[in-house]
């Protein structure tokens, strides 16, 4: 039973930093281009180049760490991690090791159902990632690009502190919300930028010792890691309930099995010492200053101000925080004087509907928007007829209003009007008017929609209500 067992997981995440060119020379370090097209003799390891340490990769890595509220090291220091693989241009990969960049992070996360829990950041450190191997380019043979050789990188790794799948993947979530809010890195997974390698380990409840840890590595989804963690989980405990050892081992999960790899490395296997190519890495008070003054505010943060300034719900307060965009669209419509409930429901709606359809991208103005809001809200526009305009009003700078009457959607609030709408949906439905006069107020909203559907959405939902109860009496 897995309630007889704790588990222990530590992450290893790898972000690639969100600069032009890459760690150690200007090589582009676009993703998607041709093979072997972004590469030079430093990147590739040819003698006697000499690599330059990239100052954008240093500031986008204190960014990021000072979000993680880790302590920035005034000195760290690049080393060599000396391990060879056919994608590894230089037989050794460019990193760094007793003396990283930052560490003594923490990150607190909010868990849907309430409450928080707190991972301790060991440490983030900058390193060159490696090439790729490309299995099925030709048949029987495995082709290299080094496209990727020297991306910058920023390696994240956790105290042992989650204690299931479910606390990982919701840990990788914040995280990826944060680095995207300060622009360190857009984690986009599809195109490699964010790699999670997890341990994970068993132990009894009470028991301070760490069980034998296994790894899986180079996960691309937090689907994949949540559902590998579980699965190595019951492995664990399966093998120590059978009386069996866990060997310590690394597995990958491709096509959603775990498979072994090899037995796992140590540090000292590495044989890591300090590059002697790149000097000391020294980092002033000053910049690091500057880049903590420039942060912006982070998600938990802002989820709780939303929440206390606008009256809205946690859980919308989530969704219109995933994204600093949609969180500073947002707020640009409530500050063109929409309610911050009524403005939460429309972004939530119609808006990332819209973005949703296209690319993502926030198409409508939030002052137009706010427009459109503040005529539904006085009964000019349906909420229908609001909706229906704001497509319509991407294209073009015209105002709310002027796109209204333009298509000729101004609710109708005369009372004429309205009472022929209504006498005619009371003709042509006799019966069920008799039995909305015996008794079934539902349908009052039948009635409604028929008198709305013959006044082409244009007619005030609210004045049809009080001309059909007229007509009861």
């Amino acid at each position: 039973m897995t309630s007889d067992w704790e588990t222990v997981i530590g992450l290893e995440i790898h972000v690639q930093l969100q600069t032009r060119t890459k760690l150690f020379c200007g090589c582009a370090s676009e993703f998607g281009e041709l093979p072997n097209t972004n590469v030079c003799p430093v990147c590739l390891g040819l003698p006697g180049a000499l690599p330059v340490t990239n100052r954008e990769a240093v500031r986008m890595g204190v960014r990021a760490a000072l979000a993680l509220e880790c302590a920035v090291n005034p000195r760290s220091e690049f080393a060599r991690k000396n391990y060879f693989y056919p994608d590894l241009p230089k037989g050794y990969q460019i990193s760094q090791f007793d003396k990283p960049l930052a560490k003594a992070g923490r990150l607190k996360v909010a868990v849907p159902e309430g409450g928080e829990f707190e991972v301790g950041i060991m440490r983030l450190h900058l390193e060159e990632d490696a090439g790729k191997s490309v299995h099925d380019r030709y048949p029987g043979k495995t082709a290299l690009d080094f496209n990727r050789a020297g991306v910058p990188l920023a390696e994240i790794v956790t105290e042992p502190d989650l204690r299931s799948a479910a606390d990982a993947r919701a840990m990788l979530d914040e995280l990826k919300r944060i680095l995207r809010y300060v622009e360190a890195s857009d984690c986009s997974m599809e195109a490699g930028r964010l790699r999670v390698d997890a341990n994970i380990s068993v132990r009894r409840p009470g028991d301070q010792r760490l069980g034998t840890k296994q790894e899986i590595k180079n996960m691309n989804s937090f689907a994949a890691v949540e559902r590998a963690l579980t699965d190595l989980e019951m492995q664990q405990i399966e093998s120590l309930e059978r009386g069996q050892a866990i060997q310590q081992s690394t597995y990958s999960f491709g096509s959603g099995t775990l498979r072994i790899m090899r037995g796992k490395e140590e540090s000292h296997d590495y044989r890591y010492f300090p590059d002697p190519d790149l000097p000391v890495l020294t980092i002033d008070g000053e910049f690091i200053a500057r880049e903590g003054r420039a942060a912006p505010e982070l998600p938990a943060r802002r989820r709780a101000r939303f929440c206390t300034a606008y009256g809205i719900t946690m859980q919308e307060a989530r969704v219109l925080t995933d994204s600093r965009d949609v969180a500073d669209y947002y707020e640009a419509v409530v500050g063109a004087g929409s309610d911050g409930r009524t403005a939460a429901h429309w972004v939530m709606g119609s808006v990332l509907r819209d973005a949703n359809e296209h690319g993502g991208r926030l198409r409508m103005r939030p002052d137009r928007l706010s427009e459109v809001i503040s005529l539904v809200e006085k009964g000019t526009l349906s909420n229908q007829a609001g909706r229906k305009i704001l497509s319509e009003m991407v294209a073009t700078d015209a105002t709310a209003l002027e796109t209204a009457k333009r298509l000729g959607v101004l609710q109708v609030g005369d009372d004429p009007a309205l009472q022929r709408w209504v006498d005619e949906a009371i003709n042509r439905f006799p019966d069920e008017f008799a039995r909305l006069r015996s008794g079934e107020q539902k349908l009052i909203g039948f009635f409604i929609g028929e008198a709305m559907r013959m006044s082409g959405g244009r007619a005030d939902p609210k004045a049809l209500q009080k001309l059909i109860r007229k007509q009861l009496n």
